[in-house]
């Protein structure tokens, strides 16, 4: 009888082998700003430690304002990176879209508002000639925007003293469309009794933005996809010649964005200013664990990597060092991201 009950019992199915469960640690080295976490711990403990006033909530919101300044654009940067690009015409955009806005406005003697669309226009305008000219003539994007470089340089000095008769604009604290144009770019706030500039905030909600694109939306994966290998991307469908040209018009955005933060803090602009603010954008993102070959880093990374540049430049001040080792120091921490970023990008592929 039993075994007729033994007979007549289905054979018990086979178990499903679970998927294996990826170790903590290289879920974590597969992250492109883990590096740049650990040395921003690093450095924040360091000025802890040798600078007194870095301890203070007042340095804090300094430190935070320094590093939006850098944040904001290196969120473009870091984006057009990934997609495998460069802009070395980033820093002198900014002063350009500046300048644009201020003249435009004063020497017509029109609303600051006007002038901020038009400066707004201009700086799409050349992000997308950039974009354009890299995704139909093949040329590098390094010489491409390098010659931008110099153009707009050239324009910014030369227009400048041909309508004012110096190299810098005009005052225009008493024009309409001053207040609220600063209440927009140019206002402070207070937590706790200290005081918060608001670029602080706007580059915290484009870093969540530019998180939010990469991550969660198909634009996000074309992004990655171009920079990785373009061709291949185009095989399968991904719109290169668009992604390309929108990124290149988002750093044109954002330096229309800073430009604005930058007229409406002074209500003037020096037209020679900007030079060589392109390579802090870019260390930035290389900090952050973009590489320079495209394809691989975060928005976060960008952030984390423009913290710790302005930890640095105000830590030093607290501390009362010479600045002159800030220079040693950008050049420094690039090399040393670089290697680190190929080896945990190699390390997080084998496993």
């Amino acid at each position: 009888m039993t075994q007729s009950l033994q007979a007549t019992q289905a054979p018990s199915a086979p178990a499903r082998p679970q998927p294996r469960r990826k170790p903590l640690t290289s879920s974590l080295l597969a992250r492109p700003e883990v590096g740049a976490l650990a040395a921003a711990v690093l450095i924040f403990i360091l000025f802890l430690v040798v600078a007194p006033p870095f301890r203070s909530l007042g340095a804090l919101s300094t430190v935070l304002y320094d590093s939006s300044t850098i944040g904001i654009m290196a969120v473009g940067v870091a984006l057009l990176m990934i997609g495998g690009e460069f802009d070395l015409s980033a820093g002198v955009a900014v002063i350009a879209a500046a300048l644009t806005a201020s003249m435009f406005s004063y020497q017509l003697g029109i609303n600051l508002w006007v002038g901020a669309l038009v400066a707004l226009a201009l700086a799409l305008l050349v992000g997308f000639i950039n974009g354009y000219l890299v995704v139909k003539t093949g040329i590098p994007s390094f010489l491409i925007t390098l010659s931008t470089f110099f153009m707009l340089q050239g324009l910014n000095l030369g227009i400048t003293k041909l309508l004012t008769g110096t190299v810098s604009t005009q005052s225009i604290a008493q024009m309409d469309g001053f207040s609220s144009l600063q209440a927009v770019f140019n206002t402070t706030f207070s937590v706790g009794g200290v005081s918060v500039r608001i670029t602080v905030l706007w580059w915290l909600l484009f870093v969540a933005l530019a998180t939010w694109l990469l991550l969660k939306t198909r634009v996000g994966n074309w992004i990655f996809a171009v920079g990785g290998n373009q061709d291949s991307a185009r095989a399968v469908g991904v719109p290169v010649t668009k992604v390309k040209i929108g990124l290149f018009m988002g750093v044109g955005f954002l330096a229309w964005f800073y430009g604005m933060h930058r007229l409406y803090a002074f209500s003037t602009v020096q037209s020679g200013e900007g030079v060589g603010n392109e390579f802090l954008y870019i260390i930035a993102a290389v900090v952050g664990g973009c590489l320079l070959t495209g394809g691989y880093g975060s928005a976060i990374g960008a952030a984390i990597g423009a913290f710790i540049f302005g930890m640095t430049r105000q830590g030093i001040v607290y501390a009362g060092w010479d600045p002159n080792w800030y220079r040693f120091f950008l050049g420094a921490m690039l090399l040393l991201a670089t290697l680190l970023n190929l080896y945990v990008k190699r390390l997080s592929s084998r496993r």
